[in-house]
C-alpha cells in the first residue's frame, strides 16, 4: 500500500523507515509511553513499530511518522486509528522527546485532521486521551475538541473521548 506524504510549513508526515525505529523504540520503551499502556519491552516496540505498517494495509489509512521538515529526524506520530474495542476511528497523536515544547503535535494533527476530513471524507472524528495526560488533554483542546464521554479498554483502563469540530465547522 502506498502510504501519503502529508506536508505542513515545519514538518512532513510520512510513512515509517528502519531508521525511525530506535527512536520509536527508545520512547516506547520509556515512562513517557505510560499514558498509551507502556513501558514496553524492545520486542513489543518492535511489533508496535511494524503495526504502522499494517494499520494501513488493513484498514486503509494509519498514522504517520511526524518528521523534521529540514533534518527527517523522527518528532512522533499523528493520524488516524482504529485499533479492535475502540468506540469508532480515532485521531492519535504521540510526540517524542525531541518534539516535545515546539507545537509538532498541533500542526502534525491539524495536517492529519484535514485529511481525514477532506480526503477520507469521515463526517465525524474523536481523539481518546488518558485522564492523565495533561498535554494531550491541553492539545485536544486546542484542536477544538469537546468532552464526549468515556470508555473502558481492557489494556489501557479508562479514556476520555473528545469530539472534533465537524468538517464543516472548521471551514
Amino acid at each position: 500500500m502506498l502510504i501519503p506524504t502529508l506536508t505542513t510549513e515545519r514538518l512532513t508526515l510520512r510513512a515509517p523507515v528502519p531508521a525511525d525505529l530506535p527512536v520509536f523504540t527508545e520512547f516506547r520503551m520509556s515512562e513517557r509511553s505510560r499514558t498509551v499502556g507502556g513501558p514496553f519491552t524492545e520486542d513489543q516496540a518492535f511489533h508496535q513499530f511494524c503495526g504502522i505498517f499494517g494499520h494501513w494495509n488493513v484498514r486503509g489509512y494509519g498514522r504517520w511518522i511526524v518528521a523534521d521538515g529540514e533534518t527527517d529526524a523522527p518528532l512522533g506520530i499523528v493520524g488516524p486509528f482504529h485499533p479492535p474495542n475502540w468506540p469508532e476511528p480515532e485521531l492519535a497523536w504521540t510526540v517524542f522527546a525531541a518534539g516535545e515544547g515546539r507545537g509538532v503535535a498541533f500542526e502534525a494533527a491539524q495536517a492529519a485532521r484535514r485529511h481525514i476530513y477532506g480526503t477520507l471524507g469521515w463526517p465525524t472524528l474523536i481523539s481518546c486521551v488518558a485522564p492523565d495526560n495533561a498535554r494531550s488533554l491541553a492539545l485536544a483542546r486546542r484542536m477544538g475538541c469537546t468532552a464526549d464521554g468515556q470508555f473502558e479498554h481492557p489494556d489501557h483502563g479508562i479514556l476520555h473521548i473528545w469530539r472534533h469540530p465537524a468538517p464543516e465547522a472548521l471551514q
